[in-house]
């Protein structure tokens, strides 16, 4: 080798002004999503309730989901609240009344009084998403209205236990800051699309903060809509979104490149007394997809209440079918 050659260097332009371009479109992309979504942002304000049941008001946060006043926010924020007040970032108050509430996801849907023509967001697809992506939060931690912090996902799938006791699946982890206040929030996609509504901060810990997912939200939301509460069918088990083997899928024709891994079983519930054990992936609900935790709660809807079902899941590698009677889910308290 020449001299020359092994004196050569990779040129690496380190120059401020790549970085400085970076972080243009770093914050372009953040002021882009909070000037289109930020305006879709409430504050959700319960005022103390009078009587013998005296409770303390609180403020949280919400986020407008139809020109015609349905907003989505955190159960925990309204909690037995009939007395709700919405403001608006242009100023505009208004009252709301309780739509319904989901403790198991610890979501409740509000209507907003005698105003239309509002600002709304849309809710994204959160099955979509992948570790790393960029994320913003927008709500009123502390009082605080209006605020953007901005983070990274940091982990899905995750498991979290709702205030009712029931464990809430498939929540988002992010480390985009959140404080009280942030609760029933919006977790926004750099496209703008909302991907979760915050819920949850551990005391304590840095950067660990979750929201459920999209898909999860769409769901409580629609059976709200429609039935006034979430009428849900019941196999008892706890799951995890994981990936496939691809072996594993072409030796048994599977399509799905990702399933629902049990993780624990009520020993006494319909999925343990239809031989199913924990580290069983589920790929197929009576004949449906099941490409992780957000597909099997979908799909054990009221529709399959004491109705006998196939569920399909790989064991060892191997597929087997299962035949299960849910049951209803008894309904936790508010």
């Amino acid at each position: 080798m020449a001299d020359g050659d092994a004196n050569r260097h990779i040129a690496v332009d380190t120059s401020p002004t790549n970085d400085s371009e970076l972080l243009d479109a770093y914050s372009n992309a953040v002021v882009q999503v909070t000037d289109k979504v930020g305006p879709a942002v409430v504050r959700v304000d319960t005022r103390a309730t009078k009587g013998a049941d005296q409770r303390p008001g609180g403020v949280g946060s919400g986020i407008v989901l139809s020109p015609d006043g349905l907003v989505l926010t955190n159960n925990h924020v309204v909690g037995a609240a009939r007395d709700i007040r919405l403001t608006m970032t242009d100023g505009l108050v208004t009252e709301a009344r309780v739509l319904g509430t989901d403790p198991d996801t610890d979501l409740a849907l509000l209507r907003a009084d005698a105003v239309r023509n509002l600002t709304s967001a849309s809710l994204g697809n959160s099955k979509a998403l992948k570790r790393g992506q960029l994320v913003i939060a927008i709500g009123n931690p502390l009082g605080f209205e209006s605020t953007v912090t901005a983070g990274v996902i940091s982990a899905l799938g995750r498991s979290i236990r709702a205030v009712s006791g029931r464990m809430i699946e498939d929540v988002i982890q992010t480390d985009a800051a959140l404080n009280p206040g942030n609760s029933g929030g919006p977790l926004v996609s750099s496209r703008g699309e909302v991907i979760g509504i915050n819920t949850a901060v551990i005391m304590g810990a840095q950067g660990i903060c979750f929201a459920v997912a999209s898909n999860t939200a769409e769901f409580v939301l629609s059976e709200i809509v429609r039935h006034g509460y979430v009428r849900r069918a019941f196999i008892g088990v706890s799951a995890q979104t994981v990936p496939i083997p691809r072996r594993h899928a072409l030796n048994s024709g599977i399509e799905n490149t990702m399933g629902a891994l049990l993780t624990a079983l009520d020993p006494q519930g319909p999925a343990a007394r239809s031989g199913l054990i924990s580290g069983d992936i589920v790929y197929r609900l009576d004949g449906k997809p099941v490409s992780g935790v957000d597909d099997l709660i979908r799909l054990l809807d009221r529709d399959r209440i004491n109705r006998t079902v196939e569920i399909e899941a790989l064991r060892l590698g191997r597929a087997r079918v299962f035949s299960i009677t849910p049951v209803e889910r008894q309904r936790a308290a508010a």
